[in-house]
């Protein structure tokens, strides 16, 4: 008895009924996670990091990457797993280097151009290949 009340009390949704109504979820968590973008961004003081406009790409491209899912409780999940996730970073329960390290340079909008073993001799080159995990 007291588990449903426990699921209301997060704010959990109930499932999705089909497909159509879990694609509805996803724009407007979506749409939820853009609009606190300039919040985060203050939160971090992101400014002189990044664009809020690649912010929004980040986001779109975590949605993007589960894109091929089709079952509407894999969705709702994943959905609650989201929403868990921008509560945390807008509740401040992350740190600067952890939104930088997840959404800045792990999703590739700050690209690596140059060879970083650039310069260094044979030895060093074959020590680091070997002993990193």
């Amino acid at each position: 008895m007291a588990a449903p009340f426990t699921l209301r009390k997060i704010g959990v949704p109930p499932n999705s009924a089909n497909l159509t109504e879990a694609r509805r979820r996803v724009f407007d968590f979506f749409r939820a996670a853009c609009r606190s973008i300039p919040t985060v961004m203050d939160i971090y003081n992101l400014q002189d990091v990044v664009a809020p406009s690649q912010l929004r790409f980040a986001i779109s491209a975590q949605i993007r990457k589960n894109a091929h899912i089709t079952d509407p409780k894999v969705i709702d999940l994943l959905l609650f797993k989201g929403m868990e996730e921008l509560t945390d970073i807008v509740d401040h329960a992350k740190q600067r280097h952890h939104i930088i390290g997840q959404y800045v340079v792990g999703e590739g909008l700050v690209q690596n151009t140059g060879n970083k073993d650039e310069g260094k001799s044979d030895f060093l080159k074959n020590f680091y290949t070997s002993n990193y995990f």
